[in-house]
C-alpha cells in the first residue's frame, strides 16, 4: 500500500488523538491543528511521560491525562492497563471514527473493541513488544519507506521521517533567541549531548557512551562549549554542562549546534532534518538512522563495541567540515522527503470510518399508494 492509493473521505470526522511520550507531541502537535482547522472534532488524550504535559500546555492543546507516569518496567503495566481502561471509556461516548497514535497499543484495542479504525504510526522496528501488542489489532500501520519490517496489507510506507511531521521547514523556524537563554552568542561554537536513560522497554540491557565525562572533554578539546541533555539525572560530576530551556525549545537548539552527540535515535534524527550533523552512539540500530546515514551523510550511526571511540573520532572530524558541507545534505533531504504533516492527515481522513446511512429516515415513494 502506498502512502496515496486512496481517495479521501468526506465530512466532518470525530478523531481520538492518544499520546504517551513528549515525541509524540511534537508529532501529533500541527496534524490536530490541520484537522480542526477542516472542521473535524478532535480529542486528545494522553498519560504523565516526562514532559509530555508540559508540551501538551506549552502548545495550548486541548487534552485529557488518563493516567499517570511510571517508575518502573513493572509499574508501566499498571499505569498502562489504567490508560487502556480509561480511554475505552472516554472512547465509547464520544464514538470516534478514527483513533490514532504512535505505537498504538491502547489506540489500536479501543478501536478494535469500538469496531472503528486505528491508523498506527511507528519507526521502532527493535521495539517488539509494542509491535506485537500493537500491530494485529490495527487496520493501518504507517512506517517510513526506510523502515525494515513488513507488516503486509496494513502498512503504508511514506518517503519521511517522524521528525519532519514537526521539523519540516514548511512547520518549523528555528528561533536564534534560544541561544542568549543558554548563555551562548551567535558567534560561539557549541555541541548538544543527549544521554539516554535506558529505562523504556526496548532498552534493556543497552548503552551507548562508555564514558560521559570523556565526551565532554574530547568535545571542549576540539574547540566548542558542551551543553548537557540528559533524560533523569546528568552524572553528577557533569551537573555544571547542564542547561535549562524550555521543553519546546530544544529544537532551536538544536537547529543552531554544530554538532549533535545522542544516545536516543529520536534527538540524532530531530538534528539531522534540521541540518545539524548528528552522532548517534547506541548498540541498537534502527532503518531511519540508517538512512540517515548512508542516504544523507547527515547522521553517523555507531552501533558496534568500539562505539564510544569510533563516536568521538567522527564527532571531531565532523567539527573540522565546512558548514557548506551540511547546508547542502540538508538541502537534498529536503528535496526527497515529505512534510509527514499532510501525510498524517490524509491518512486520517481517508481511514476514518464512514457512518452507514440511517435507514430509519428514509423516506417512502410519495408516488406509491
Amino acid at each position: 500500500m502506498t502512502a496515496r492509493s486512496h481517495p479521501t473521505s468526506t465530512g466532518t470526522k470525530r478523531v481520538v488523538v492518544t499520546i504517551q511520550h513528549p515525541g509524540h507531541v511534537h508529532f501529533f502537535r500541527h496534524p490536530i491543528a490541520e484537522l480542526r482547522s477542516r472542521g473535524h472534532e478532535v480529542h486528545v488524550f494522553a498519560r504523565e511521560s516526562d514532559v509530555a504535559i508540559d508540551l501538551l500546555e506549552a502548545y495550548d492543546i486541548d487534552h485529557e491525562v488518563l493516567a499517570g507516569a511510571s517508575d518502573s518496567l513493572v509499574s508501566l503495566a499498571a499505569v498502562q492497563a489504567t490508560y487502556e481502561a480509561k480511554l475505552l471509556a472516554r472512547a465509547r461516548r464520544i464514538d470516534p471514527d478514527v483513533i490514532t497514535a504512535i505505537g498504538g497499543v491502547a489506540a489500536a484495542h479501543v478501536a478494535a473493541a469500538l469496531r472503528t479504525t486505528s491508523v498506527v504510526f511507528y519507526d521502532t522496528e527493535h521495539a517488539t513488544l509494542i509491535t506485537k501488542l500493537a500491530y494485529p489489532f490495527a487496520d493501518v500501520i504507517c512506517t517510513p519507506s526506510c523502515y525494515r519490517g513488513e507488516i503486509g496489507s496494513k502498512q503504508v510506507r511514506y518517503p519521511g521521517y517522524h521528525e519532519l511531521a514537526y521539523l519540516h521547514p514548511d512547520r518549523f523556524e528555528p528561533d536564534p533567541t534560544v541561544l542568549e537563554s543558554v548563555g551562548l552568542s551567535p558567534d560561539d561554537r557549541f555541541a548538544v549531548v543527549r544521554l539516554s536513560s535506558w529505562e523504556a522497554s526496548h532498552d534493556v540491557g543497552h548503552g551507548g557512551f562508555d564514558d560521559p565525562r570523556e565526551v565532554v572533554d574530547r568535545l571542549e578539546d576540539a574547540g566548542v562549549e558542551v551543553l548537557l541533555s540528559a533524560e533523569g539525572e546528568p552524572p553528577a560530576e557533569l551537573a555544571g554542562y547542564a542547561f535549562e530551556t524550555a521543553p519546546e525549545r530544544l529544537h532551536d537548539l538544536l537547529a543552531h549546534a554544530d554538532i549533535v552527540l545522542s544516545e536516543g535515535a529520536t534527538t540524532a534524527a530531530e538534528a539531522a532534518v534540521l541540518g545539524t550533523p548528528s552522532v548517534y552512539v547506541n548498540p541498537l540500530s534502527l532503518g531511519y538512522t540508517t538512512e540517515l546515514d548512508a542516504e544523507y551523510g547527515l547522521l553517523f550511526e555507531y552501533t558496534g563495541e568500539r562505539r564510544h571511540v569510533r563516536g568521538l573520532e567522527r564527532a571531531v572530524s565532523v567539527l573540522e567540515e565546512p558548514s557548506e558541507t551540511w547546508t547542502q545534505r540538508h538541502q537534498q533531504l529536503l528535496s526527497e522527503r515529505i512534510d509527514v504533516t499532510d501525510l498524517v492527515v490524509e491518512q486520517l481522513e481517508t481511514h476514518a470510518r464512514t457512518p452507514e446511512p440511517d435507514r430509519s429516515t428514509a423516506t417512502t415513494n410519495p408516488t406509491e399508494p
